[in-house]
């Protein structure tokens, strides 16, 4: 049976591509080291890498045991950490990951808040540009716990933590606009996106949830959205939206403090729920992170219902 430590001689060889600096690494002898690769591929019926002159190659078997090494790893890690944690311990590291709007939106006062009552967990933060992802490395064991839209056929523990609305970036002194820049005293709409087929928009690069969202959003309206400029950071949509160059789609969190675009409600309504989920039950620290997370929900548009 392999045994966690020949998992990490396995890691520690791929990633330095060398059985010598990986013994340097591991701080054992290169010998001891080969040893117990073969020992692996012994237990687990076949070559896993081929040495090269100047790295190493994984075989296919190694490709296949690589991922599921790295997962063995990095959850043996967590239980160390949550070990400390129930031992009364301060201190730790939580691993994180969510998609890019969710770490612009909801995230920030989140992590603002979880640092003054526990200053000494540190929080490694993964982002992805699509929720598949996401959940494809969550089931990896990439982190801890996974913030994002509900995530499809999912096995292990998932909590609801809001509603999540979208609005509509149009600049100030757009016709459709009427006035409902930021300042207003509500949020402006509704306006249906079918008024918005003629126009260019600006769109998400290709490979974000959101650009999925925008076309599914416009095709049930009837029509697929012309493209004036496609963003690669999803910051920098709503921005290019109000300096003119298209209307937008946006997650309403993620608008910063004093925009000066006209925000408005597309009709009908699009939302969609956030949750937090893990693989396994979460230990006493993820716990309270996803707590967290629950009392700080997205906050739906001012006004809608």
């Amino acid at each position: 049976m392999a045994t966690l430590r020949q998992l990490e001689y396995l890691v520690t060889v791929v990633d330095t591509g060398s059985f010598t600096r990986a013994a340097e690494q591991l701080h054992v002898t290169q010998p001891a080291l080969s040893h117990q690769m073969r020992a692996l591929e012994t237990a687990l019926g076949g070559p896993l890498v081929e040495r090269l002159p100047r790295s190493v190659r994984l075989t296919p078997t190694g490709r296949a045991v690589l991922p599921h090494a790295r997962a063995a790893l990095a959850e043996a890690a967590r239980a160390r950490s949550a070990a400390r944690c129930a031992a009364g311990l301060e201190e730790g590291e939580l691993e994180v990951a969510t998609v890019y709007s969710v770490s612009l939106g909801l995230l920030p006062p989140v992590l603002r808040t979880w640092r003054q009552r526990h200053p000494g967990v540190r929080i490694r933060l993964r982002e992805y540009p699509h929720a598949r992802e996401l959940q494809a490395a969550m089931a990896a064991g990439q982190a801890d716990l996974a913030v994002g839209p509900t995530p499809a056929d999912w096995e292990g523990p998932v909590r609801d933590l809001g509603i999540e609305e979208f609005v509509l970036v149009l600049p100030s002194d757009d016709p459709l606009a009427a006035g409902h820049a930021d300042g207003s005293p509500a949020v402006g709409g509704p306006l249906a996106l079918g008024r918005l087929a003629d126009r260019l928009w600006v769109h998400y690069a290709p490979g974000n949830g959101l650009a999925d969202l925008l076309d599914q959003a416009c095709a049930q309206a009837g029509f697929q959205p012309g493209v004036a400029v496609r963003a690669e950071q999803t910051s920098a949509v709503p921005l290019l939206a109000a300096a003119g160059l298209g209307p937008a789609l946006v997650p309403a969190n993620i608008l910063p403090p004093g925009f000066d675009g006209a925000v408005l409600r597309p009709d009908p309504p699009i939302r969609r729920t956030l949750t937090a989920y893990t693989r396994t039950r979460p230990d006493p620290l993820t716990t309270a992170f996803a707590e967290l997370l629950a009392q700080t929900s997205p906050v739906l548009v001012p006004g809608a219902s």
